[in-house]
């Protein structure tokens, strides 16, 4: 498994409630995304940093996800480039599905 993080400081900071907004206004692109389980939307207690925690089947997965094209819709949505960072994980606990999983 893959855990992806993305984040962008932004411009100026935004209220908790305009984040929940435009967050929900994206939410539905990521609905069916092969190899995509979980996002996460975050957002810094000061408004001034956003971003996501993505959870992958693999890595590959989650590249065919960050292309130009990502990259332009949140430059476009939020005035600022993201960043990707990858994680390896191989071991997650899930209290609502009451499973621990692993990629082996």
């Amino acid at each position: 498994m893959i855990t992806a993080v993305t984040k962008f400081v932004l411009p100026s900071p935004i209220t908790r409630e305009e984040a929940r907004r435009t967050f929900l206004s994206t939410a539905p692109i990521y609905r069916g995304v092969p190899g995509l389980f979980r996002k996460t939307y975050l957002l810094s207690d000061d408004g001034t940093t956003a971003g996501g925690v993505y959870f992958w089947n693999s890595r590959l997965e989650a590249e065919a996800l960050y292309t130009d094209s990502w990259r332009a819709q949140v430059r476009e949505k939020y005035g600022v480039d993201p960043t990707v960072t990858y994680f390896e994980s191989p071991v997650a606990v899930d209290n609502i599905a009451e499973k621990i999983l692993s990629d082996e």
